[in-house]
């Protein structure tokens, strides 16, 4: 059906525009925000054919005057300093990365003024795929927070003749603060925010302030919304309405504490935009994400925006996919036919390396330490590792084990902090009449990490998790098809690295899989390191026996040929064994 959508929006009009930069694709190391999110919903919209190049508008940075009209200069003064930036994200923060942040919020800022720039000219919705930053006030960063792109963009708006009612609805997780205490003696903006606890200061001339606590679920969430916002823009009758709509009320937010679902969000999103067009088809409406931490964030935005475009929800693809889709795209200057040239290096390629080199040299046959680090280069995986902070990644390959090739990824070049270690090998063996890839240890780490209540230890971890398992599966079964094996096979040895692919892949034997589908029930309102830990303690017991539940490591695979994927399929359509699993409480 994308073919149909490209053709039928080839001659309408779009309802929406968005606002996007690559340079958007930068974090701070430590917070948990994907820097892909825009980049992630930009490419779903464009995959589907409901997004065309000339409806994506790119930001500049907003000038040191439109910073100015809002922020006090003691301020913008004070963002030259590294203590200022530390102060703000909670983290240490070096000077380059002050640097770069600093750039990146002064680029949303000028994102969010394009994006009120087209509403206003257009009466149509823009979107800038960043931006709300809502807790920056007029003389003070925070909470990752160094400038106010909602209030530079209302400056904006004013200083080119636009002196009608602003109306900022926002429904973000926390308080917009920020926005609130700029325009508290501004009547001709209304904030308006729902959000789990209140932030300093309250009140204003305009303003509307709803706290709703923690635990927060669809039905409250819903109920309050549907009954404050129409009468806020029924009696205001804005001329203009900012929607910061974060999605960190979502269940599965990493820093959020409230639980709503996927339809709860998507109602929310749905019932703001029409109220918004309840008052007049053609009020100008500009979108910004704010606050959204974890790689499911973009999801929410991506189907609210499906649903404007498509006239219906296009449910996004899994995240395994969506990399997938991103690694193959890179990777398609760098595959040959044959996959003995090591994606695309001859040996007369390679510095250090004479030719006619040895097969044994290569990984799997196939390909050479410059070709591994060339691929992990070029699908972008290296870069992720920048962004974690590591600015020098070194690539080393160890062929002294009989057990396969050990790839490992260190963070710096005298080898000092080991970020990945993966050792692989060809087995035909493992799945009758088939050849897999099969991982015999993987470990993911983030040295520079440190375990905290939001990120506890794991059964066998020294560190903390890189965070990058789904784009090192992906570029696993890009291996697989360069390689031309019929999947990738491996034996999770703690439950906990069963949940985190759940997704992805399947135990291939089916009453395994039932087993663990029930052992995933019986602790699944837990926390996946609470979870672990009661199966650890014992506390996780069969039903009829009484007997606690021991793990066992048993095969999982990841098809990728057509006959492995039959044969998963054939065994998915079985009928399920019955497990009966119950969580005890732990002991006083």
């Amino acid at each position: 059906m994308r073919w149909l959508r490209r053709i039928t929006r080839r001659f309408g009009r779009s309802p929406l525009f968005l606002v996007y930069h690559r340079d958007y694709e930068y974090t701070m190391p430590a917070i948990p925000l994907d820097p892909q999110r825009g980049a992630r919903i930009l490419a779903f919209l464009h995959e589907e054919g409901l997004v065309r190049r000339r409806e994506i508008a790119d930001p500049r940075p907003a000038s040191m005057e439109a910073i100015l009209r809002v922020h006090t200069t003691s301020h913008v003064e004070s963002l030259d300093r590294v203590e200022t930036a530390t102060q703000v994200f909670g983290v240490p923060v070096l000077d380059d990365q002050r640097q770069r942040v600093l750039e990146l919020q002064r680029l949303a800022a000028g994102g969010t003024i394009q994006a009120v720039r087209l509403a206003r000219r257009t009466g149509r919705i823009a979107v800038n795929l960043g931006g709300g930053l809502h807790h920056a006030t007029a003389d003070r960063g925070m909470a990752f927070c160094m400038l106010n792109d909602i209030a530079i963009a209302i400056a904006h708006l004013r200083r080119h003749g636009f002196t009608e009612r602003v109306l900022v609805i926002d429904l973000d997780l926390h308080d917009g603060n920020g926005t609130r205490g700029i325009f508290a003696d501004d009547s001709t903006v209304h904030t308006f925010s729902i959000h789990n606890n209140d932030w300093e200061p309250l009140g204003g001339i305009e303003s509307t302030s709803i706290a709703l606590g923690t635990g927060v679920a669809d039905d409250t969430y819903l109920t309050a919304l549907r009954e404050s916002l129409p009468p806020v823009i029924a009696a205001y009758e804005p001329a203009f309405v900012i929607y910061v709509a974060g999605t960190d009320p979502a269940e599965d937010d990493r820093l959020g504490d409230w639980m709503i679902s996927a339809a709860g969000m998507l109602d929310r999103d749905r019932f703001v935009l029409d109220e918004v067009r309840r008052l007049r088809e053609d009020v100008p409406l500009a979108v910004v994400l704010a606050g959204g931490y974890g790689g499911g964030a973009w999801r929410y935005t991506a189907r609210f925006l499906s649903s404007l475009l498509a006239g219906h929800v296009v449910e996004p693809p899994d995240d395994l996919t969506v990399v997938l889709r991103q690694f193959r795209h890179g990777r398609e200057a760098l595959l040959v036919e044959e996959p003995d040239d090591g994606w695309g290096l001859t040996e007369d390629d390679l510095v250090g390396i004479a030719p006619g080199a040895p097969r044994r040299a290569r990984v799997l046959g196939a390909f050479s330490r410059h070709g591994i680090e060339l691929s992990l280069e070029r699908v972008g995986f290296l870069e992720e590792i920048r962004r974690c902070g590591f600015e020098h990644p070194t690539v080393d390959v160890d062929f002294s084990s009989g057990l396969g090739e050990t790839i490992r990824l260190w963070g710096d070049v005298d080898r000092r902090e080991l970020l990945v270690e993966l050792r692989l090998n060809r087995n035909t063996s493992a799945v009758p009449g088939m050849e897999v890839l099969y991982v015999e240890w993987l470990l993911l780490q983030n040295p520079r990490g440190q375990f905290s209540d939001a990120m506890p230890r794991l059964p066998g971890q020294e560190h903390p998790g890189l965070g990058l398992l789904r784009e090192v599966v992906a570029w696993l079964v890009m291996i697989c098809e360069t390689i031309h094996v019929d999947g990738m096979a491996f034996a999770p040895s703690h439950f906990y690295m069963a949940v985190l692919g759940r997704h992805h892949v399947r135990f291939l034997d089916p009453v395994a899989q039932d087993r663990f589908e029930a052992l995933h029930r019986a602790v699944a309102r837990l926390p996946l390191p609470e979870a672990a830990r009661a199966l650890a303690e014992g506390r996780v017991v069969d039903a009829a026996t009484g007997r606690p539940v021991v793990w066992h490591a048993e095969l999982q695979v990841y098809p990728v040929s057509e006959r492995m994927k039959q044969i998963v399929g054939r065994k998915e359509g079985r009928v399920a064994q019955e497990y009966h699993f119950k969580l005890l409480a732990p002991s006083s």
